[in-house]
């Protein structure tokens, strides 16, 4: 069973994802609440897939995407965030994000995201 990491400075949206992501069978999942948690959690349980939303407190999206980047040249990180603005898009997917999901989404853009990932 693939290992997700859930990154998001508001708990209600790691919740929601989890419980998304529970009912549909995917149960080692790890949260973090900004970036500076993601870059440590990551280097801990090496994940199969990160979502990280990109607006948080401490650290944002796009240094914690750079950094885990940085440490693994591998590592799987889906963006989300509430700015659907291109810039945002842009210089996520250029810094190594292998999708970008723009909030609100439903709970089937997740489920669709992730299974094309960590099922392949």
């Amino acid at each position: 069973m693939a290992k997700i990491l859930l990154v998001d400075d508001a708990a209600f949206m790691r919740m929601m994802v989890k419980d998304t992501l529970t009912k549909a069978g995917y149960t080692d999942l790890y949260e973090a609440a900004d970036g500076l948690q993601a870059v440590e959690t990551y280097s801990e349980i090496q994940p199969d897939l990160v979502i990280m939303d990109i607006t948080m407190p401490n650290m944002d999206g796009l240094e914690a995407l750079k950094a885990i980047k940085s440490k693994d040249p591998n590592a799987t990180v889906v963006m989300c965030s509430a700015m659907g603005q291109e810039s945002m898009v842009i210089e996520a997917i250029k810094s190594g994000a292998k999708d970008f999901i723009v909030k609100p989404f439903k709970p089937d853009r997740i489920l669709k995201t992730v299974s094309s990932i960590v099922d392949a």
